[in-house]
């Protein structure tokens, strides 16, 4: 039986890559679609909206009254709505895949007091080859641990959030595996007459620009020699299906806080 998903910010635009690949997968099906109280696509079909025919499904304003335990919830929204959509979940017992970005220090504290209440799977990034990167970039920390350490991403203009969640996802994994953290050692840009570099310092860039999916480079500096790994999001897709495959996942889980090295059963 194929899994019930609800995409919650179904006229964004990963809202709407969302729901052509839920609609055209065999092992998922379209239970709901939600927007904004007030946008203008709240009353549409969310097949039509996102080009891929009609659907029946129309587009509502209201997750709670779609929030249910059998039904996995896909956010790609924004911090406030995604808390808000937590918050109801872990009401309903809703299992949610979050791929929000943009988090405060305090909202990201109430994030981590409330995804254990349900079953929730929270990454920045939401790709397969990201968490596969992140793994990488973990690894080369660990076997070159005095080569200096450069994070870059560049993302389209639209784009409300710099750095993005996933280049400082990567600079805590960094940071992880070499008992540093991003509050002690991170330096975000630079500018001016800074000085040499400090040793053990993680430097995060971040660039904005045209349309962009995202690209991500983390760089290992040594004396003679560095080490580069990239990966570059050539559409919203990769993004999407790794969403939906966290949500195949999900729905067997016991209820816990899970990343993408959980679905992908790295730990």
């Amino acid at each position: 039986m194929p899994t019930a998903i609800v995409v919650c910010g179904a006229a964004g635009r990963m809202g709407r890559t969302l729901i052509g690949l839920v609609s055209r997968n065999e092992q998922t099906v379209l239970a709901a679609a939600v927007e904004a109280s007030g946008h203008a696509a709240v009353g549409q079909d969310a097949g039509e909206l996102a080009g891929v025919g009609h659907l029946g499904v129309t587009i509502g304003a209201d997750f709670a009254a779609v929030a249910a335990s059998d039904a996995v919830a896909l956010d790609f929204t924004n911090a406030g709505a995604a808390l808000d959509h937590l918050g109801i979940a872990a009401e309903r017992g809703t299992p949610i895949v979050i791929g929000s970005t943009g988090f405060t220090p305090p909202q990201q504290a109430e994030l981590e007091r409330l995804a254990p209440r349900t079953r929730c799977v929270v990454a920045p990034n939401m790709s397969v080859g990201i968490a596969v990167l992140q793994r990488l970039a973990a690894e080369a920390a660990r076997a070159v641990p005095d080569f200096d350490a450069e994070i870059f991403e560049i993302h389209h203009r639209m784009k409300i959030d710099a750095p993005s969640g996933t280049a400082l996802a990567l600079g805590r994994t960094v940071a992880a595996a070499t008992g540093r953290t991003l509050a002690h050692d991170v330096v975000y840009g630079r500018e001016g007459v800074v000085g040499q570099r400090p040793r053990g310092e993680i430097g995060i860039l971040a660039a904005r620009g045209g349309d962009v999916v995202g690209d991500h480079t983390v760089i290992f500096a040594g004396l003679g020699e560095r080490i580069e790994l990239t990966h570059r999001a050539q559409s919203r897709d990769c993004l999407a299906r790794g969403a939906i495959r966290a949500a195949l996942w999900l729905i067997s889980q016991p209820p816990g806080r899970y990343g993408m090295s959980d679905v992908l059963g790295w730990r």
